[in-house]
């Protein structure tokens, strides 16, 4: 039986996640407490690890709770702690500090800031997928592919790459139902590999993105009859959640059903 093997939320974009046992849908689709926070620069853009290598030597830990950030630099011991409301300010000079220009943390409760606004539903993988790619690269483990993907859920008790079967051609959704929720698989997503590092040691992978592109090519060949791979290096799956399943709950352990393949019908929100 395919299930919810785990969930992650990652509360700044661009930087760790946390893993928890269950998660509200908001009305947006997006999972509750994921890219609730951005990083942005006086221009307004996006501080993330397409634009700036120091993301990936940040490390955060996050208390949904009792809003509480910490933040410290990879390789280093010092952990600083702030609220993230009452302590706004003192964060952001941190933050500005590290990176060496000034950045505002912002926040949107509504919809977070998801990486795909047509689709800002969460991102799905299978854990089998994970070990697979991962298997690919000598020098990054099962932990570290996870870290790289950044998907919300993971499947379990399925093979590598069942998560295809959540997505159809460019012109079709696939629907399918994790515990009481009614999805819609739009289309494969795209994880940020630009940097080529491991993100647990400054070491660098300047291929990366190349060998993972060519083995998919070899071994996935039949997913460009789908029509979304304007190149490869695609993993993951992409979401849409109707507009009722707002407040309903996603936990470990929910079975996940593949239900039919049509057009979509559902009205969302996107940021």
């Amino acid at each position: 039986m395919s299930y919810v093997a785990s969930i992650h939320i990652y509360p700044v974009k661009s930087l760790d996640g946390i893993a928890v046992s269950q998660a509200p849908i908001l009305a947006s689709g997006a999972l509750a407490g994921d890219r609730s926070f951005a990083i942005c620069d006086r221009a307004g853009e996006f501080v993330n690890a397409k634009r700036n290598s120091g993301v990936h030597f940040l490390r955060l830990s996050f208390d949904i709770k009792k809003r509480i950030a910490g933040l410290k630099i990879q390789d280093t011991e010092q952990e600083i702690f702030f609220h993230v409301d009452r302590e706004r300010p003192a964060i952001e000079s941190w933050l500005s500090n590290y990176f060496g220009f000034p950045v505002k943390l912002i926040e949107n409760l509504l919809a977070g800031f998801p990486d795909d606004t047509a689709a800002p539903g969460p991102s799905i993988i299978s854990t089998a997928t994970i070990a697979e790619v991962a298997s690919w690269f000598p020098r990054v483990c099962v932990n570290e592919m996870r870290h790289r993907l950044r998907a919300n859920i993971e499947i379990g008790d399925v093979p590598a790459f069942w998560e295809d079967r959540l997505f159809g051609a460019a012109d079709e959704v696939v629907r399918f139902k994790i515990g009481p929720v009614i999805f819609e698989g739009i289309n494969p997503g795209q994880p940020c590999l630009q940097s080529h590092r491991n993100s647990a040691a400054k070491e660098a992978y300047p291929n990366l993105k190349t060998m993972l592109a060519a083995k998919q090519n070899q071994i996935m060949p039949e997913l460009q009859k789908k029509g979304h791979f304007n190149h490869f290096s695609r993993l993951l799956v992409n979401t849409r959640v109707p507009l009722q399943a707002a407040g309903t709950i996603v936990h470990i352990g929910d079975e996940v059903q593949i239900l039919s393949v049509s057009k979509s019908v559902f009205n969302t929100i996107s940021d």
